[in-house]
């Protein structure tokens, strides 16, 4: 039988790392592509290269022509420049919506079937214009927000508790920025709520740390931005999707009433499976929580309209 096929656009530092993590999983051939003559094809032939050291039995093809795609179950757009020192999601907003823009069009003629997995910034927006671009309905459009934010969450909740990350489990909804919304009450190790094993101080700085995560590794980097932990959570929600594991994830999807919310793509929990978003779950949030979502949400909502403003 043949194997699942998924194609990953955009053969940079994610792009790359996002179908070596697929590869890895051993469960789809790979479509590697990139307008960069070479690139996927010299990267997919090392992967290729990689594969009986690890027993896998895919396929990597690296491609420059986006008919290779055809067939693709799944399609990862991480095509876009990276942010730099200094710029915030919202400066990628132009360049990044142009590219995105002719890669949604691409897909439609070529994989017309396929769920979308974004995760080029601004994620949100980003995934709200392939949405718009690609005609898809909203159950197979997705962004990959809150499964990062919400793994970079457990990792310092680990850190700062000594236990072993695979005890945590977090959540972390809103727009994939500043204005994410950690939740403590849904933050538990094997079980016990955050709450009820840090002071509130230690909590609130781990907050302000998951918010501010992306930037911090730019900050360090000085030449790019994260990419291991991007594509694993992308890996992760691809996996979810075919395999029809029904995972609960948060990612960011087209709300229509759920939390008060509509007409926007924000983070939320959803279960992914062979239908994509088949399912969205909504948390009972304080009234804090909640206020703080519609803002995040409204934030998303601002940057769409700036979005509207530059194409024209």
């Amino acid at each position: 039988m043949a194997n699942a096929k998924v194609a990953v656009i955009g053969a940079g530092h994610v792009g790359a790392t996002t179908a070596l993590r697929l590869a890895q999983l051993d469960i789809a051939d790979v479509i590697l592509t990139d307008i960069v003559e070479g690139m996927p094809q010299g990267k997919a032939l090392d992967m290729m290269e990689m594969a009986p050291l690890l027993g896998i039995d895919v396929t990597i093809t690296g491609t420059n022509d986006y008919k290779e795609i055809e067939g693709s179950e799944v399609v990862v757009i991480t095509a876009g420049v990276p942010r730099k020192p200094g710029m915030s999601r919202d400066d990628l907003l132009k360049i990044n919506a142009g590219i995105v823009g002719e890669v949604a069009d691409n897909v439609v003629k070529h994989a017309p079937d396929s769920i979308i997995v974004m995760v080029s910034n601004p994620l949100d927006v980003m995934t709200y214009l392939a949405y718009e671009k690609s005609g898809f309905g909203r159950e197979r459009v997705m962004g990959m927000a809150g499964a990062l934010d919400s793994v970079r969450f457990r990792c310092f909740v680990a850190m700062e508790l000594g236990v072993s990350v695979k005890e945590v489990s977090a959540m972390v909804l809103g727009g994939h920025g500043d204005s994410m919304v950690p939740l403590p009450d849904y933050t538990t190790v094997s079980g016990i709520p955050i709450v009820k094993l840090l002071p509130k101080d230690a909590i609130d700085r781990m907050i302000a740390r998951t918010q501010k995560a992306g930037g911090e590794i730019v900050a360090l980097l000085k030449t790019g931005s994260a990419y291991y932990a991007p594509a694993a959570a992308a890996a992760v929600m691809v996996q979810s999707i075919l395999l029809d594991q029904k995972q609960v994830l948060p990612c960011s999807t087209m709300l229509e009433g759920e939390y008060g919310i509509s007409d926007v793509f924000v983070g939320v929990p959803v279960v992914l499976g062979k239908g994509g978003v088949e399912k969205i779950v909504e948390l009972e949030l304080s009234p804090e929580d909640s206020e703080k979502l519609k803002k995040s949400a409204d934030h998303v909502k601002s940057t769409i309209e700036q979005l509207k403003r530059l194409m024209g």
